[in-house]
């Protein structure tokens, strides 16, 4: 089980679980089709948003396997929401584990994703003993690419035309850090 101290703070971030007031910054990001493109779900409606939002709210402990922290990721210097992070415990027995991230487009550009990131790996080598953590992405997402590269995680597999997403076949990009590899 694992149960972090909230907030998490990073040099320029804090990484706190998410609260009711957070519904109109995550819905200002979930609502955009730019956000939306390599996702597996569709640019999300208010009532939409709100329905994961209440999810969200509930999910900053590990207690078992397909557990997940899904944490809002905000500025320090102004507390404003600009995406949020998730690490999701994906397998007791083989100790493995899952990061992903995702953050309002204003917001990119600026290393917020790996600093947030950084720290879902964390939680899970240092403190949840995973031995392994992977990030997945559509195969055509090279800026997540680029992120999951500057953490350190190395390109495993892309799986071609594996999963029809939104009606498409799409390929899907695996990258994967042991804990052995890992350096907080």
């Amino acid at each position: 089980m694992l149960t972090p101290r909230y907030p998490i703070t990073t040099p320029r971030l804090h990484l706190r679980p998410f609260t009711p007031d957070d519904l109109d910054a995550l819905h200002s990001y979930e609502s955009r089709p730019d956000v939306a493109r390599y996702l597996y779900w569709e640019p999300r409606d208010r009532h939409t948003t709100s329905t994961h939002l209440d999810k969200k709210i509930t999910r900053h402990t590990l207690h078992d396997e397909g557990d997940a922290i899904d944490l809002a990721i905000t500025l320090r210097t102004t507390g404003r929401l600009i995406g949020n992070t998730l690490l999701i415990w994906t397998s007791r027995q083989h100790r493995q584990g899952e990061i992903g991230y995702v953050l309002h487009p204003d917001h990119h550009g600026h290393g917020y994703a790996p600093e947030a990131a950084r720290h879902m790996l964390d939680l899970g080598f240092t403190h949840l003993g995973l031995h392994r953590i992977t990030g997945r992405l559509d195969a055509r997402n090279k800026a997540s690419a680029r992120v999951l590269e500057k953490l350190g995680m190395r390109h495993e597999a892309t799986l071609v035309d594996n999963e029809i997403v939104k009606g498409e076949w799409t390929s899907e990009t695996i990258y994967a850090m042991l804990e052995t590899e890992w350096t907080p």
